[in-house]
């Protein structure tokens, strides 16, 4: 017993006994300080992951002026992975902070605004001329805009509804849009017209009312987890058959679900509105006002 004690304490690391208070201060004060450094790396992990999302979709404006639309597109979703999870590590790891959410507010400018608009005017809207640059201009301001309303809104309305589409999303229904029309090489100029009014068609969408799911609420996944894991295996299958098809359908079906939604909700609220009380009618009278009717 004896022997095997002494192995496990030599095993591990000895408790150091300082005889001076000062040295005890001193080493306590120098792991403090590692723990400090090391708190500061955790902090510039959801910067690095939003600086590579500017960093694809820069070179996503790379492939766009070179002509290489499909990759460009591409890229475009690989800049929006890396923005969707870069906020998701600084809440986990609980490095929030307002330099970083002002870095993603920026470089959501950039990968979901710039990116897309340039690559949409290069790839189909450049035949238009002032017309087709002008358009994808309001893209890009509507887009800074929806950025801008929805920091000032983020703590007052809904968090289960975006109100107005989200930046991220418009930019994937363009990109989709590219690798969807390049993958099946369907050429752009037979349908310049329907892509020229999508590209306006999302810039008024994101700076409306139209309330679009946010995907926060899991009561549907809590309360039925077999149910909701299946349907996310098919979905990733269908994705894995058809890469470059099916999110085309997907951001499409997003897009046009926040109507649908707006409507639904707006219906359903109609018919909560309770009707106006009749006005002498004995029913809506307080009590002692009841009895002196009566009397």
């Amino acid at each position: 017993m004896a022997s095997e004690s002494s192995q496990k304490r030599s095993i591990l690391r000895p408790r150091r006994i300082y005889e001076n208070p000062e040295d005890a201060l001193n080493a306590w004060q120098r792991k403090r300080n590692r723990i400090n450094k090391m708190k500061k790396g955790i902090f510039i992990l959801p910067s690095l992951l939003t600086l590579t999302s500017i960093f694809f979709s820069f070179y996503a404006l790379i492939l766009a002026i070179k002509g290489q639309f499909l990759w460009s597109g591409v890229l475009i979703l690989v800049a929006g992975f890396f923005d969707g999870i870069d906020g998701k590590v600084a809440r986990l790891t609980k490095t929030s902070t307002k330099f970083g959410i002002e870095l993603d507010s920026l470089a959501d400018v950039i990968s979901f605004g710039v990116a897309p608009a340039l690559l949409f005017y290069t790839w189909a809207l450049e035949p238009y001329g002032r017309l087709g640059w002008v358009v994808s201009f309001v893209y890009v301001a509507c887009g800074a805009l929806r950025l801008a309303r929805f920091n000032v809104q983020n703590n007052v309305i809904d968090p289960k509804r975006f109100n107005g589409l989200p930046i991220p999303a418009a930019a994937g229904m363009l990109a989709t849009a590219v690798i969807f029309f390049e993958h099946l090489d369907i050429k752009p100029d037979n349908y310049s017209v329907f892509l020229l009014i999508l590209t306006a068609l999302l810039s008024f969408l994101m700076v409306s009312s139209v309330k679009f799911h946010a995907f926060k609420d899991l009561t549907i996944v809590r309360e039925k987890p077999f149910s909701s894991t299946v349907g996310f295996v098919f979905l990733i299958s269908l994705i894995a058959v058809a890469p470059f098809v099916v999110p085309f359908f997907i951001c499409a079906a997003y897009v046009v679900s926040g109507p649908i939604m707006t409507c639904v909700l707006y219906f359903r609220a109609r018919k909560t509105v309770k009707s106006p009380p009749v006005r002498g009618s004995v029913t809506n009278l307080p009590q002692g006002a009841v009895d002196e009717e009566n009397q």
